[in-house]
């Protein structure tokens, strides 16, 4: 088993690799776009572009110009988010807003939580929080253990044979995509498919049109998955949900729901796995609190979760109604973009790396109603993965100057695309 899994795992990793280093162009849409509207997108490095801070601290909600007609807002202010993300019925994140613009079309809808609004919306959570709560979680934790384990031991393993390991590829990816579909019982033969699906999607170097073209496929994809879970249920999650629900979800809804914990659950935890870890090498004192002190690990967690927040933009929200967010008026079918990384970096010192901050809480899981449900899970893999990696390796060096590493350009889940490391 632990060959099949080493061949899935660099087949997953060469599949996102290569694609990355083709490269690729915006399309046509985002040509069009002025850079006002990229800017919640960018970084340099690790941080969010000066650009959005400067626009945060003189308009922290201010008009987006957008072709088509659209209207838009850019929230980027921490209480002016909240604000958005807690307004609950104002505003809709029902596909259907989005379809007849710009050329999207009912077919590329993915379903899940992120784009469907109550009553449906709450159906559907209702059927997935059991599954979250810390007490179903915990069952996770050793196979979390193990999984961490493992991927320590195989980075061992390429170390003693090339010397430097991309920790992206044999540590950050493999641990939320294996948890994951430990999850959901997803088959070891379709994991590498879903990776390739999860990262594709919120990539936009390949275009809009290629990321909804991804939205397409995964849940073609799935909707084969939910058919053999129909008639031969498993001990995952999407079998749990067929035995105890049956003809109350729908194939598409099961589809939608697995794709958005899929995609939820891999890039975004793959992405905190890499990128704190070069925070982590970077900060001694918090490496060697990490590495001593379990009381440690959890503040660590929270303010890299803050500092990072890898999920740069919520769902695009549509205004049901007319209203008031931060002095602006907002009319009724407005779409209200809101920054997550400008809002939790809006406040003094709130640029700098600080564990031991007692600050506020932070919206890297978002907020209100669709807040992400599986944000336990992540802080799981997270707490488990980040002392082990310093305890087992404790002489770990990054292998490249953190300024050279090849960071995404343009995405709404914020990445790198390796991250070399030395162990000794």
């Amino acid at each position: 088993m632990g060959d099949v899994r080493g061949r899935l795992i660099g087949l997953l990793a060469r599949r996102r690799f290569g694609r990355r280093r083709a490269g690729g162009t915006p399309d046509a849409l985002l040509s069009m776009l002025p850079q006002s509207a990229l800017v919640p997108l960018q970084r340099t490095h690790l941080d969010p572009v000066d650009e959005l801070g400067r626009l945060r601290d003189v308009e922290p909600v201010s008009r987006l110009k957008l072709p088509f007609g659209l209207r838009a807002w850019l929230v980027t202010g921490y209480e002016e988010t909240k604000a958005v993300l807690g307004a609950g019925p104002a505003f809709s994140n029902d596909f259907t807003n989005l379809v007849g613009t710009v050329g999207i079309t009912a077919d590329q809808n993915p379903g899940g939580l992120g784009f469907t609004d109550p009553p449906a919306h709450t159906r559907l959570r209702r059927m997935l929080t059991p599954e979250f709560t810390g007490h179903r979680l915990r069952r996770l934790g050793p196979r979390i253990e193990a999984i961490v384990s493992g991927q320590l031991d195989e980075m061992a393993r390429i170390a003693e044979s090339d010397g430097a390991v991309d920790l992206l590829q044999s540590f950050a990816l493999p641990i939320p995509s294996l948890t994951i579909c430990e999850l959901l019982g997803v088959p070891y033969s379709d994991r590498a498919d879903f990776q390739r699906l999860s990262t594709t999607r919120f990539d936009l170097l390949g275009g809009v049109t290629g990321s909804l073209g991804a939205i397409s496929e995964s849940m073609e994809y799935l909707l084969t998955i939910v058919e053999k879970q129909r008639s031969d249920p498993g001990d995952g999650l999407l079998g749990m949900l067929v035995r105890e629900h049956g003809d109350d979800i729908t194939d598409h809804e099961l589809a939608g729901l697995a794709d958005g914990l899929l995609t939820g659950g891999l890039e975004t935890t793959a992405s905190m796995l890499a990128l704190g870890t070069i925070v982590l090498l970077q900060q001694p004192e918090s490496r060697r609190a990490v590495r001593d002190d379990d009381s440690a690990i959890d503040p660590f967690v929270e303010e890299l979760l803050r500092y990072l927040t890898v999920v740069q933009v919520a769902f695009p929200r549509f205004a049901r109604e007319e209203l008031q967010i931060g002095g602006h008026t907002i009319a009724k079918g407005d779409i209200v973009l809101c920054s997550l990384s400008g809002a939790n970096r809006d406040g003094d010192g709130l640029e700098r790396f600080d564990p031991t901050r007692a600050g506020r809480p932070h919206l890297a899981f978002g907020y209100g109603l669709h807040r992400c449900i599986g944000a336990e899970l992540a802080r799981m893999e997270l707490r488990a993965a980040y002392p082990a990696l310093v305890r087992r390796f404790p002489e770990i060096r990054l292998a490249a100057d953190p300024g050279d590493l090849s960071y995404r350009k343009l995405s709404f889940v914020f990445g790198v695309d390796a991250l070399p490391v030395t162990l000794h």
